[in-house]
């Protein structure tokens, strides 16, 4: 989230001449943020909770063999967060706390045994933070053909678990809701990526993809991603505009929201002026 870096002439194209949609009325509250950690990530430091925000993602709490919290046995981060300050923010009340993950989605893919013998061993420490939930960092697609063989991994993991799944080859709402529903464990929860960040679709299609899997794998089961961000030509990322974030939330409107991610890309200045619009 995002780990794909995919051509983006096709996908664009298609987002323009896809129908816009109605996207109308007052912005919808937010239930949380993403924050994706890495040494050179911004501080988790913002009013997210203007906007609804009382939970946060983190994507993971230990990545590629370095830890972003204390007492794991695994080498820290230079760049450890601050998580006295962050448990006492309004956006961090609830806290979901990623596992052990990998930059690289083909290498999470290979080796997704070592990432839950590592998440397990994490999920028994002492987190900083209260815990609302563990997120296995292992993002699915309907392109992933081994996706079920992880339904034993997930097994070993704590419960509330949540995994993130996308569809970036488009196969559509309906068959990606039966394919997760084929193997998907009933007590997992998914977080669906929305793709409007990577041009895969526009955001009345995304609302559909999130009615569809609701209806599907049961309300409590899904959440919804916004991404928050604009994918350029040359693969860099730059802060969707208040002008193109606005409407994608209004879409979303009875679907519980998390922005990825607030310390990268939703700033005070984008808050206060979604909140003008």
């Amino acid at each position: 989230m995002p780990s794909r870096l995919k051509p983006l002439l096709a996908a664009a194209a298609a987002f323009l001449l896809a129908p816009a949609g109605a996207a109308q009325g007052p912005l919808p509250r937010i239930d949380g943020i993403v924050w994706q950690l890495h040494d050179a990530s911004p501080p988790a430091e913002g009013g997210w909770h203007r906007l609804g925000a009382r939970e946060v993602l983190i994507q993971w709490t230990a990545v590629d063999g370095t830890a972003y919290v204390p007492g794991t046995g695994l080498p820290e981060s230079a760049n450890m967060p601050d998580w006295a300050r962050i448990r006492r923010e309004p956006w961090a009340r609830r806290v979901i706390a990623g596992l052990s993950g990998r930059f690289d989605e083909d290498r999470t893919r290979r080796e997704i045994g070592q990432m839950t013998d590592e998440s397990v061993r994490l999920a028994r420490g002492q987190f900083p933070f209260r815990v609302s939930g563990y997120y296995f960092p292992a993002e699915v697609d309907p392109t992933w053909t081994d996706a079920p063989a992880v339904v034993p991994q997930l097994n070993r993991l704590p419960r509330p678990l949540w995994i993130s799944v996308y569809d970036s080859s488009n196969i559509g709402a309906e068959n990606l809701a039966d394919w997760l529903a084929s193997w998907l464990p009933g007590d997992v929860g998914i977080f669906f990526q929305d793709g409007v960040g990577v041009w895969a679709r526009r955001a009345p299609t995304a609302r559909h993809y999130a009615d569809v899997l609701a209806a599907r794998l049961g309300r409590g089961r899904v959440r919804l991603i916004a991404e928050a961000f604009r994918q350029q030509a040359d693969g860099s990322f730059r802060p969707a505009t208040p002008e193109e974030l606005g409407p994608q939330l209004r879409a979303y409107r009875g679907h519980r929201i998390y922005l990825f991610d607030g310390p990268h890309y939703v700033s005070d200045e984008t808050i206060d002026a979604l909140l003008a619009q």
